[in-house]
């Protein structure tokens, strides 16, 4: 393949009179790089990345203009003294032919709060807000005038710094959305009531800055296309003020998708790879200038047909370059199968955010580390043997054979993969098994020797001519100590999780007992509710040709008829899952009418039933299938080994994340 097939994304586009060389945009994400807002080594290095991979336009930000607007952790333009780093980081991000955007950004009622600013949240309104339970104070009109004030303010040192752009907040439900949405907008001013009056204080913002950088300066705004939040705007609002923005002089708008109090997922592997993008069209249909589409955009194929058909001039990409910087330029050159794909699992990016981290990546574990880590060729190659194909194994030999060694790896299964290959049969987290495939490719592409069906025991372990040994073996099933748990195993009659994913699993309409509700139990009742619903080819047919009421046809895509019932001794099911996934798994098994018991801990077990605690009460559930999802314990048959060759990671040292595993794996890597 060559560039030939991607010639719409790489074609170049002119936003305003600015010229971009392709159509490839990294959007603004808030990262913890910068504690004092101020731009750092962290920072300049991970951007500079993104832009020598081929990205056309780098939108830095959110870059909070104001103290109560945004906290100390985010990147500042709030006074002059951010203005050098900005610059700084500007030439680096030109030095590679990218142009770059600071997004300005005002939390309103969320995120900036008392706690953090020690200062109360301001809003269009005293409703308090979802996120943080907090009820703001709304803005006096000459507040409104001073805020608007900031972000011109903000806008002119951008200018200053060099930056191509700038584009403006108004999607996701901060400031701007509070404005414009009736259900956070309760004045009775001229900046409330009327759709014209909430979209008033928006335009105001748009007009300062234009008026203070001048009308040859690039300026976009992001937009929701849709809220997603009941009684609050739809795409037709969205039209609507993208169409008076556009009449004023805007140059385009980046549409994305709802609030961060929408109950629909945004972000999370449940959201197919585009979903979002049909919003962008409805305004590209609507509007004559520039028009990005964002949300789940990993794929250059999916890229170059929305371009191609209408729906976009532009995308987002964002985790997408999170995972591989050089994403642009291995499409550009089609060399697809070089591309280290997201899999939207936001272990490390966005659940590393909520808890006040850097943000990092499971598959790419340089990331947020490219200012102090090159992999470089080692002065002394050697001959290692790895251990295990999961995926810290699976890091630990590619990084090593990049680096010069001469390297084995051994799986004693058939294919390369472990854990990850059970997760990917989970209904949306098919993108887990691209990971596996583009190891595989790394693996013949750097001269990994791979010896599938060969199992390493003990004996063999001495024979191998290594310098240095790296055990991945992972973990194994924990089988708890249960009253007849021994005998239902033997028998049949209750099945290891890792065994119903790895397996067809029979039709049945009698009860399914999962016992275990972390993430792997929460797993397999997806995996077994899927097959009770109808399938999408099935709706999409009904729907088409309008054969059925489609609330049904929604009733039958949603609930299942497998019945499964889910048993957690903790006191939160899917405790171990990350917080932005966690609760769009929880939706979606409440929708399939999976019923999960808490602070229940399984004691017996006999022929056709479980008996469980709870709060000193036994009930007995009735079981045509039991699954044991009880977690793992780490294996390593050569625990007792004294061999001063060997390295452990992963779970076969303690239980861990795909994250960490990955990580040690590399790091370990590093240090041979």
């Amino acid at each position: 393949m060559n560039n030939t097939h991607f010639n719409a994304l790489f074609s170049p586009i002119k936003v305003n009179k600015l010229e971009i060389k392709n159509r490839i945009v990294f959007p603004a994400m808030h990262l913890n790089y910068t504690p004092e807002g101020y731009v750092t080594d962290q920072m300049t290095a991970f951007y500079e990345n993104r832009a020598k991979g081929g990205a056309g336009l780098i939108v830095v930000g959110g870059c909070t203009i104001d103290k109560v607007g945004g906290g100390h952790f985010m990147i500042r333009l709030d006074t002059d003294d951010f203005v050098p780093g900005m610059t700084a980081l500007t030439q680096k991000i030109h030095a590679h032919g990218t142009k770059v955007f600071a997004q300005l950004y005002h939390a309103g009622r969320y995120v900036a709060s008392w706690m953090i600013n020690g200062e109360t949240p301001v809003s269009a309104s005293a409703v308090p807000s979802k996120l943080t339970n907090e009820a703001p104070r709304p803005l006096t009109k000459d507040e409104i005038q001073q805020i608007q004030q900031y972000y011109a303010d903000a806008a002119l040192r951008a200018k200053k710094a060099g930056m191509d752009g700038i584009e403006i907040l108004a999607s996701a439900g901060y400031l701007i959305c509070q404005f414009l949405s009736p259900l956070t907008n309760q004045r009775t001013d001229e900046y409330g009531g009327t759709r014209d009056n909430r979209m008033r204080f928006g335009i105001e913002v748009y007009k300062k800055i234009r008026e203070a950088v001048g009308d040859d300066f690039a300026i976009i705004m992001r937009l929701s296309g849709s809220d997603f939040v009941k009684g609050s705007n739809t795409i037709n609002e969205t039209v609507e003020f993208a169409k008076s923005l556009e009449q004023l002089g805007i140059n385009g708008f980046n549409i994305t998708g709802g609030w961060h109090e929408t109950h629909v997922p945004q972000l999370t592997f449940s959201v197919p790879e585009g979903a979002f993008s049909y919003l962008a069209m409805k305004v590209r249909q609507a509007v004559r200038i520039p028009v990005i589409a964002s949300n789940r955009i990993n794929d250059p194929k999916l890229a170059e047909r929305f371009i191609n058909d209408g729906w976009a001039d532009m995308v987002v990409m964002g985790r997408a370059l999170i995972a591989d910087p050089m994403f642009p330029e291995k499409a550009r050159k089609g060399e697809l199968h070089e591309i280290n794909s997201c899999i939207a699992c936001n272990q490390g990016c966005f659940d590393n955010i909520f808890n006040g981290l850097p943000a990092n990546c499971l598959v790419n574990p340089i990331t947020g580390r490219e200012h102090e880590i090159k992999v470089g060729k080692t002065r002394k190659p050697k001959k290692i043997a790895v251990i295990g194909a999961g995926p810290g194994g699976l890091e630990a030999a590619v990084t090593l054979a990049k680096r010069g060694h001469k390297v084995d790896l051994y799986e004693k299964e058939q294919w390369i993969g472990g854990q990850f290959n059970l997760a990917s049969v989970v209904p949306d987290k098919e993108g887990f098994y691209n990971l596996m495939l583009y190891y595989a490719h790394q693996l013949e592409h750097h001269g990994v020797k791979l010896h599938l069906g060969t199992p390493v025991g003990k004996n063999k372990l001495t024979k191998l001519k290594a310098d240095e040994i790296i055990v991945a073996t992972g973990g194994t099933p924990l089988i708890p100590k249960i009253e007849g748990l021994a005998e239902g195993l033997e028998e049949g009659s209750v099945r290891l999780a890792w065994d119903v994913l790895s397996s067809e699993f029979p039709g049945t309409s009698e009860n399914i007992v999962i016992i275990g509700g972390g993430a792997v139990g929460c797993d397999v009742a997806l995996y077994l509710t899927q097959d009770g619903t109808m399938n999408e080819k099935t709706a999409r047919f009904l729907l088409e040709n309008d054969a059925e009421d489609p609330l049904l046809v929604q009733q039958l895509l949603k609930q299942s008829t497998r019945k499964v019932i889910m048993l957690e001794m903790l006191d939160k099911t899917g405790k171990d899952i990350g917080r932005s996934t966690r609760w769009p798994i929880m939706q979606q098994l409440k929708r399939r009418g999976v019923k999960m018991y808490t602070n229940t801990k399984v004691t017996r077990i006999e022929e056709g039933k479980v008996y469980a605690e709870n709060n000193g009460q036994t009930q007995a559930f009735d079981a045509g299938v039991i699954v044991l999802a009880t977690g793992v314990i780490p294996y390593n048959p050569f625990a007792q080994s004294k061999d001063k060759r060997i390295h452990v990671i992963g779970d076969a040292v303690s239980t861990a994340k795909a994250l960490d595993a990955i990580k040690q794996g590399f790091e370990l890597a590093l240090s041979i």
